[in-house]
């Protein structure tokens, strides 16, 4: 009963907003204004009207901003990605310029060397923590031998002490164990360079009569059979004379920066294969 009373009230108000609309569309043109009874029925009929505009305008407003939202947070979804991906590729491309640049001061620093060399990459370091030094992956297979030196474009790193067929160990310069006989470039004197830190080195057996200040610069004198003559190895910074000495007490910062080691060359005795010489690291 009470569904058929509403179905009723919905159709009285359908009729009534056809006959409004009709009198309004039979009413223009003919007269300027509306008559009593347009009137009532625009008064009636235009607030819900209004209303149903707006609702409509709303609605359209909120999807279609939906919609946008959508598709702009889509995109910007995208763009992460895509700038993702570059950085990922600049920071490939970076690397690759410091390896080229890395491997070209090894070449100009085997112009000066006159003897074979081989590229090799660092690709580990002492398992043990006893020592320090470095695994590199040429070994036997290669022409490699213990003892053979190894430099990088700064100056001395070290020295082959064990070898297998594809890989080897170099005992590095700041190691105790290590010995570098070395001369100061500017007085030509003397000494045997040893390891104290990983930043530090001794150069020892210097007579305290030495001509050594602070700032001389200390190379490889050729002597001992392992390392060619004129190789940097690092710059004297503490000079010290002790009372009653025998030798001076000497501190040598090395040239090498031993944190940040990656390509280094080994140097080769005079017969080893050609076909090895001067290779890129891979």
């Amino acid at each position: 009963m009470f569904s058929l009373r509403r179905l009723i009230t919905v159709w009285i108000w359908v009729f009534l907003v056809l006959l409004a609309l009709f009198l309004l569309s039979t009413n223009f043109g003919r007269k300027r204004s509306w008559n009593p009874a347009a009137q009532l029925i625009i008064e009636i009929t235009a607030p819900f009207q209004n209303f149903i505009k707006k609702t409509v305008f709303v609605t359209e407003e909120i999807w279609l901003k939906y919609f946008e939202l959508i598709n702009v947070r889509n995109e910007n979804e995208r763009l992460i990605e895509q700038i993702k991906a570059l950085r990922m590729e600049n920071d490939r491309f970076r690397e690759l310029i410091k390896t080229t640049n890395r491997l070209q001061e090894l070449l100009q620093f085997k112009e000066n060397i006159h003897r074979p060399v081989l590229a090799v990459q660092v690709i580990g370091r002492d398992p043990t923590g006893w020592f320090k030094s470095v695994i590199i992956n040429k070994g036997k297979r290669a022409g490699l031998e213990v003892n053979m030196p190894v430099v990088n474009a700064e100056g001395v790193i070290g020295r082959l002490v064990a070898v297998s067929p594809n890989y080897a160990k170099v005992l590095l310069i700041i190691d105790q164990n290590s010995a570098v006989d070395s001369i100061i470039q500017r007085s030509r004197e003397t000494g045997i360079v040893k390891g104290l830190s990983s930043k530090i080195c001794k150069l020892e057996y210097v007579v305290k009569n030495s001509d050594v200040v602070s700032g001389d610069m200390v190379i490889t004198s050729g002597l001992g059979g392992v390392f060619p003559k004129g190789i940097p190895v690092g710059t004297v910074v503490h000079v010290h004379t002790a009372p009653g000495e025998l030798f001076k007490d000497i501190t040598v910062k090395p040239k090498v920066d031993f944190s940040k080691l990656e390509e280094l060359l080994v140097i080769l005795k005079g017969g080893s294969p050609s076909s090895e010489l001067v290779k890129e690291a891979s």
